[in-house]
């Protein structure tokens, strides 16, 4: 009775021990203290198994023998091996007269440390075994059966610790992986959307990236001014990106598209109760950009009641819920876009004059595509690229008279026109030379404001005429085929009114987009 309650607080202390640990190696420092609590013995070790070598390694070997054979990291096969037998049988195996008898491959190891007997028993855990416990005594002959009864025991905590350690460890490995991934991806969504903002080196688009790279460090708000498709809401999570804030959300909200009685609950939120249907407290987008940047765009469209309440929350940086009564402080950066003149609108009433003050602290104009023409080339090129690896459809050029309809071309829709053009040619062509047909580019207009798709200005005809000739020449400027030829100018000449017009060749590949820092 006194031997069964020893046995009882000794092996309560041993998976005591065993189930507070969290990492391999001091589990193999627990083993090995608790082993000796357990029984006499002279040898003591684990052994865990190894699919890709069909072998055992030792661990957590402790002995008193002077020069132990088989210490710590030794390996063992499988195939006529003690452990190899015990991992293949699943139960215990006992070897009393090691010194008469070595029946497997480690005993002439275990003979020369000078034991006289082994007992092995199998790590099991749910019919799975993980590897061996080894006893081992300079003793010989058979163990007291309540001696082996009670390691068995012992090896079956052991064997629960080791594999509660293991799960634990790959749980920890794969959260890391996981978390390096996310941080992978984060950094190619930032790079995507820095690539798809900075195609371009007209004088007029550089200007704008570099006001993008003098603010995006502040906390100022910006305004973005343009016309629909020149890439404000592109420029605006540019903007967050490169801020400090680049961590922190980035909320989109869309003045145009909420309905006047929805908007003011969709910015500041509200509380249960607040009015017909809300059934739930609502953090409003404010809430959800706290420490990040929220975007509006299309302000202009915001009604007036909304903007005397957006005006106090950019003064006081405290955010009103409907139907709450105390205010939730908010930490916000502003960025706003229109393509509307707030300055007539002011004048018709219909925007508040010191709500456009407040924002137009760093006013930021996005040029029109008609007025950065250097930079169609760049953009048809790389929305081909683009788009043909969405498609599946790599290596795609351009026809040659295509690229000069696209040059000609005075783009009402911009950039986002541009895009679309190129991506309904992709569908439409049958082969890997991309044609822009004329019923692709339709005419502007005439009270857009716009010139017509053929130029009226003297110059954008010369540009348009140089552009038509260089297409059907292929770009040969010499010779009695050569463009200079068929205009009637020297070689030299045309090659003069080709700097002073901006026409360079087009580039036979799709150019690398130049990046914001």
């Amino acid at each position: 009775m006194q031997r069964a309650t020893l046995n009882f607080e000794t092996l309560l202390e041993v998976t005591n021990a065993l189930n507070s640990q969290r990492d391999i190696e001091s589990l193999w420092r627990v083993i090995a203290d608790q082993i000796q609590k357990v029984i006499p013995w002279d040898r003591a070790g684990i052994t865990l198994y190894e699919p890709s070598t069909d072998s055992f390694r030792f661990y957590a070997v402790v002995t008193n023998l002077v020069t132990p054979a088989l210490a710590h990291d030794s390996v063992i096969p499988r195939k006529g091996s003690a452990v190899g037998w015990v991992y293949d049988n699943r139960r215990l195996h006992i070897r009393g007269a090691l010194q008469k008898e070595q029946v497997f491959l480690e005993d002439r190891y275990y003979v020369q440390e000078g034991l006289g007997r082994m007992i092995n028993l199998p790590l099991l855990v749910r019919e799975h075994c993980l590897g061996t416990l080894n006893i081992g005594s300079v003793q010989s002959g058979a163990p007291d059966p309540d001696d082996c009864k009670f390691l068995q025991q012992v090896a079956t905590q052991i064997a629960y610790a080791i594999d509660h350690v293991l799960a634990y460890q790959q749980i920890k490995q794969l959260s890391e992986q996981l978390r390096r991934e996310n941080e992978y991806l984060a950094e190619e969504v930032k790079a995507s959307r820095n690539l798809r903002l900075v195609v371009g080196t007209s004088p007029a688009f550089t200007k704008v990236v570099d006001l993008v790279k003098a603010v995006a460090p502040t906390d100022t708000t910006v305004l973005l001014l343009g016309e629909t498709g020149t890439g404000k809401e592109v420029l605006a999570q540019a903007l967050h990106d490169l801020s400090f804030r680049s961590q922190k959300p980035f909320i989109r909200v869309n003045c145009a598209a909420l309905p006047s009685g929805l908007i003011e609950s969709e910015l500041f939120g509200h509380e249960r109760g607040a009015f017909t249907g809300a059934q739930l407290r609502r953090a409003g987008r404010f809430e959800l950009a706290h420490t990040g940047t929220l975007f509006l765009d299309e302000i202009g469209e915001m009604p007036l009641e909304t903007q005397a309440k957006l005006l106090r929350v950019l003064q006081d940086g405290m955010v009103d819920r409907i139907g709450g009564t105390q205010p939730v402080s908010v930490d916000v950066r502003l960025v706003a876009a229109t393509n509307a003149d707030l300055s007539t609108a002011i004048q018709q009433g219909t925007f508040r004059a010191d709500l456009y003050y407040r924002l137009h602290i760093f006013p930021i104009a996005l040029p029109p595509l008609r007025e950065r023409r250097e930079d169609i080339h760049l953009l048809a090129q790389h929305f081909l690229a683009q788009i043909g690896t969405k498609l599946k459809r790599p290596r795609l050029t351009f026809h040659p008279q295509s690229l000069v309809r696209l040059l000609t071309y005075n783009w009402p829709g911009n950039v986002r026109e541009l895009q679309n053009v190129i991506e309904r040619a992709v569908i439409l062509s049958n082969s890997s030379q991309v044609t822009v047909d004329e019923m692709l580019l339709p005419p502007v207009q005439a009270n857009s404001g716009l010139s017509t798709e053929q130029p009226e200005n003297l110059g954008d005809l010369e540009r348009h005429h140089i552009m038509e000739v260089l297409g059907r020449t292929k770009w040969r400027i010499y010779g009695d085929r050569g463009a200079a030829h068929l205009l009637g100018l020297n070689p030299e000449t045309l090659r003069s009114r080709l700097r002073k017009l901006g026409i360079r060749r087009p580039a036979s590949r799709s150019p690398e987009p130049s990046s914001l820092p």
